[in-house]
């Protein structure tokens, strides 16, 4: 395969190819969001919890076909601003772009301090700050790099979600009449849960802001988006329905850490420690693709002086937006 050719000094080199784009995608939502967002969605939705996971895949789904054939129309850096000024006008992707920076640029926070609080609680903001300042430096890199260690993460979240469903599984506590929908199950909590679980989903959109370092991207998002969301949703599913079944629908609402919880209930106290770290490497993985997202959006709004327009600067040799990435 010839080497993928060198664009513009202020352009980013396209080398991410269908599995590259998947892999960031299922960095974004195979995140702490599974190790968190079961409990609080049980609690709203009771034994409709499947409903609202089913729900909220539907809307993650028209909402990434979008994202996808934007993507592919304006494969450029900046994702949901670009899209914004080039469909709706210039103010409207200002607005975009700066909801998003502002947004994602808190989302890091929270990761990093989630990451910060599963590795050394008593230090999770030292933990926190050189979990960002390690990641950055990774990206600071390339972005295949980023990509090769989000393979790495990816696997150990992966690995970490199979021993919990299969201990859950194969456990003498599984019940099948835990699966079935009562009466507690109203339309109004299915979607607050569906509300809580879509934001688990929602990592897809990162794919769409790499458009600029995308080979083929007319060819390559449409499939890269679609893939790393039905995995992401096989996932889900396998995992809600394994925890379901050791703990039930109000276990499950009352757990602090429903997978911890989980593997308890299946005499499985020996996964407790792998799943804490699972979380922690599971932020990482969020970490490390908003970081990303809000470097290309930062990138992108130089480039259009609505940012200082230095933060526009590709690094000659690693081909990122170094500037926008400090």
């Amino acid at each position: 395969m010839p080497p993928p050719a060198v664009g513009l000094p202020d352009e980013l080199r396209r080398r991410l190819g269908v599995p590259d784009a998947v892999m960031i995608g299922l960095g974004s939502m195979i995140g702490a969001g599974i190790f968190a967002s079961l409990a609080p969605a049980a609690r709203a939705a009771g034994s409709g919890l499947l409903l609202g996971l089913a729900l909220a895949a539907v809307v993650a789904y028209c909402n990434a076909t979008s994202s996808a054939r934007l993507a592919a129309l304006y494969p450029a850096s900046g994702g949901t601003y670009v899209h914004g000024r080039e469909r709706l006008g210039a103010f409207w992707g200002y607005l975009a772009g700066w909801a998003f920076v502002v947004g994602k640029t808190a989302s890091c926070a929270a990761m990093a301090l989630t990451v910060g609080t599963y590795v050394w609680p008593g230090q999770a903001h030292a933990v926190a700050v050189a979990a960002v300042v390690a990641l950055t430096a990774v990206n600071y890199a390339g972005v295949q790099k980023s990509v090769l260690l989000t393979r790495v993460i990816v696997a150990v979240v992966l690995a970490v979600l199979a021993a919990v469903v299969v201990a859950s599984l194969t456990s003498g506590g599984v019940d099948e009449a835990r699966l079935e929908i009562g009466a507690d199950a109203t339309a109004g909590g299915v979607l607050q849960a569906a509300g809580l679980l879509f934001f688990a989903f929602a990592g897809y959109a990162r794919i769409a802001t790499l458009g600029e370092e995308v080979r083929d991207p007319a060819r390559t998002i449409p499939r890269a988006i679609p893939v790393a969301l039905g995995i992401t949703l096989v996932v889900y599913a396998l995992v809600a329905v394994s925890v379901l079944l050791v703990l039930g629908p109000g276990g499950l609402a009352s757990a602090g850490a429903p997978l911890t919880d989980a593997a308890r209930a299946a005499d499985a106290g020996w996964l407790v420690p792998v799943v804490r770290v699972g979380a922690a490497v599971a932020a990482l993985g969020s970490l490390i693709a908003l970081i990303l997202g809000v470097s290309r959006t930062t990138l992108a709004m130089a480039r259009d002086h609505h940012l200082p327009h230095p933060l526009a600067a590709v690094h000659p040799r690693f081909q990122v937006p170094h500037r926008a990435e400090l």
